[in-house]
């Protein structure tokens, strides 16, 4: 049953219809489940539990790895730098803890959501934020490629049957998991939480068993370590090497931006549910990672491509590799190839940001049926799967790309949030301003909370440097390449847009002039000169003449209802609803009606409005609606569909 709203008005006649139409069951329903409407989202949102599982399991998995990598470099030294370990880990600890403070404090400040990109642009400015949104973007994509090449180097490791499949596999996973992530947030969160907490559980079960064999005097060494080819090499324990070290081992910070990303997941309170996560990560990653690397000290355990550090943890502590060993292993394992569900989390997100400010395609803001940003999810997958097989699953090959673009971005983050204290403190007591992103409001201790972000941005960009130098010649320097090109690409993005938003503009557009009425079905998007063009054209064509505009989005259709009163020449303005945010579909239901009820010889003519961009590869940016309503009308007898060409500079 269609339900109608109308709205008279002295001369413009609005009307509300929600449109009936639902989308059938398909392979698409099977696949990712059934369509949510928009008065869903709300229902679609998780609390903490779900939330740490969600956007934490980058974060956890890097305890996994983090003592290895840092070992690995140490081991150029011989075994005696590994009493280096402990102490580099609670540097990187410490690291931890401002920098999470600082994201603690960006969840307050922009309940919205957009981390360091939304902090760096209404702080820092245009640039930065497109280098903070460019250095994310790519460490999420990086961090799907490293996790589940990893994870598989896991498997491969235990069925080396499997070794000629592995860069198959790893796509197979990756494409897995996207499926997972289009089925929504709520449904992928719970299916992950399981993993997730049970890895927890494992290593804290490992760890603490560890720590009280230590403290009674039953602990041991490693029995049959692995050999530590490393030795072949020797080198000196130099402040280099040092720096190298802990470059490596900050692989284990990678993660911890994604819920100041993903802050809109959460239920009500928003920002209080997403601290209180990011808090509850921070701690359990800070004791799982000083934990391990105090452990492996005292085990003598080597780094070595044969055993990880963690498996020989696992033997040495609980005795061998009994069933408790081998759920260690599992669970590593499994979190391992889960990390990359933090990058499906906060890259589409992130993404559907910078589309929203025309740095990126505007479809990538476009939410899918289940209300997730699916064209970004299904992009990162592609874009991750190309790198999969680019380095042949190889982690060795993606890890030096790691890391640097999520430092690149903790330290634009923490000199944005600083600028932001600086702005508070020389506001008046009591005054307020209203920024896109937050809202200012004086607050006494703003000068020690900018020392504190201002500091966190010094040690951060310190830290930036370390891995830009040390990891340069391992491959650290297609990062330092590809983020400039990205900015670039973003920049030649926006300026399109905008310039295509001046073409369209009204202002000192003047007074419409007085066309003949005729009747058509004239498709609106927006009112601009485009539209208008089109308008006046179907008025040379028939006196009847009604407007037909599909609402996805209240506000909006309201900020359009408003213009058309302006701008719209009297023409009747019907507003589609549309709950299941679909386009086309109650469009030709509307079409389908008309023709139904039209009169013998009574022909209908469509008007779509379209803008024509110079350049061919501009057209990927913008909807092709009258090209898809030709298709599916084409057949439709006494119905003609035509587009109204608007030439973009």
């Amino acid at each position: 049953m269609t339900s109608y709203h109308h709205q008279q008005n002295d001369e413009t006649p609005i009307i509300h219809r929600t449109a009936d139409y639902q989308p059938p069951r398909s392979w698409r329903t099977w696949l990712i489940g059934h369509p949510l409407t928009t008065a869903d989202a709300s229902h679609q949102t998780i609390g903490k539990a779900i939330g740490l599982a969600v956007f934490a399991s980058d974060a956890l998995s890097s305890t996994a790895y983090a003592t290895q990598e840092i070992m690995f470099i140490l081991a150029a030294a011989g075994t005696a730098a590994f009493s280096n370990v402990f102490p580099i880990s609670i540097a990187i600890v410490v690291l931890l803890v401002i920098v999470s403070v600082s994201y603690e404090q960006i969840i307050h400040a922009y309940p919205g959501g957009g981390g360091a990109y939304i902090v760096a642009r209404d702080n820092l400015g245009e640039v930065p934020a497109q280098v903070a949104g460019a250095a994310l973007l790519t460490d999420y994509i990086l961090t799907v490629a490293v996790s589940i090449s990893s994870g598989v180097a896991q498997l491969v490791s235990a069925f080396p049957a499997l070794f000629d499949y592995r860069v198959w596999i790893a796509v197979v996973l990756v494409f897995f998991i996207m499926i997972i992530n289009l089925r929504g947030v709520k449904e992928s969160g719970a299916a992950f939480a399981i993993p997730s907490y049970f890895f927890i559980v494992m290593m804290y079960l490992t760890v603490g068993i560890g720590l009280f064999r230590y403290a009674t005097g039953s602990l041991g060494a490693v029995i049959d370590p692995p050999e530590m080819e490393a030795l072949r090499g020797m080198a000196a324990i130099t402040p280099f090497l040092i720096l190298h070290a802990f470059s490596s081992g900050t692989a284990a910070l990678t993660g911890i931006e994604a819920i100041s990303n993903g802050i809109t997941a959460f239920k009500e309170p928003r920002s209080r549910n997403a601290g209180i996560t990011l808090i509850w990560m921070a701690s359990i990653l800070a004791t799982l990672f000083m934990g391990i690397s105090f452990l492996a000290g005292k085990i003598h355990a080597i780094p070595a491509e044969s055993e990880t550090v963690i498996s020989q943890l696992a033997r040495t502590v609980l005795g061998g590799q009994n069933v408790l060993y081998l759920a260690v292993i599992a669970a590593t394992t499994v979190i391992l190839i889960m990390a990359c569900n933090t990058s499906f989390a906060g890259f589409p997100r992130l993404s559907a940001l910078l589309a929203i400010d025309g740095f990126l395609p505007r479809q990538l803001a476009f939410r899918g049926s289940r209300l997730v940003y699916s064209r970004g999810i299904g992009a990162l997958a592609l874009i991750a799967s190309g790198l999969v097989l680019l380095f042949n699953a190889s982690v060795t090959g993606l890890i030096p790309l790691y890391a640097i673009g999520v430092f690149m971005s903790f330290t634009l983050s923490q000199a944005g949030m600083s600028k932001r204290w600086w702005k508070i403190g020389h506001l008046q007591p009591g005054a307020e301003v209203k920024e896109r992103g937050s809202v200012l409001r004086y607050e006494r201790a703003w000068q020690l909370k900018m020392i504190i972000n201002g500091f966190g941005a010094v040690c951060t960009a310190v830290v930036m440097m370390i891995f830009a130098v040390t990891k340069f010649t391992d491959g650290a320097w297609v990062v330092l390449i590809l983020i400039p090109v990205m900015v670039v690409t973003f920049s030649g993005i926006h300026r399109h847009y905008k310039h295509v938003a001046t073409q369209l503009s009204l202002e000192n557009y003047g007074a419409p002039p007085r066309v003949q009425r005729h009747r058509v079905l004239l498709l609106v998007s927006g009112v601009h000169c485009g539209s208008l063009k089109a308008l006046r054209y179907a008025l040379d064509l028939s006196p009847d003449v009604t407007a037909v505009h599909v609402s996805i989005d209240a506000e909006e259709a309201k900020h359009l209802q408003d213009k058309w009163e302006t701008w719209g020449e009297g023409v009747r303005l019907i507003l589609l609803d549309s709950p299941y945010r679909l386009m086309i579909e109650p469009l030709l239901e509307y079409i389908e009606e008309v023709i139904q009820q039209r009169q013998p010889n009574e022909l209908i003519t469509i008007v779509v409005p379209q803008f024509v961009a110079r350049h061919w590869y501009h057209g990927i940016l913008h909807a092709q609606t009258a090209f898809y309503l030709r298709l599916v009308l084409l057949f439709k007898p006494d119905v003609v569909v035509t587009d109204v060409p608007y030439l973009v500079d």
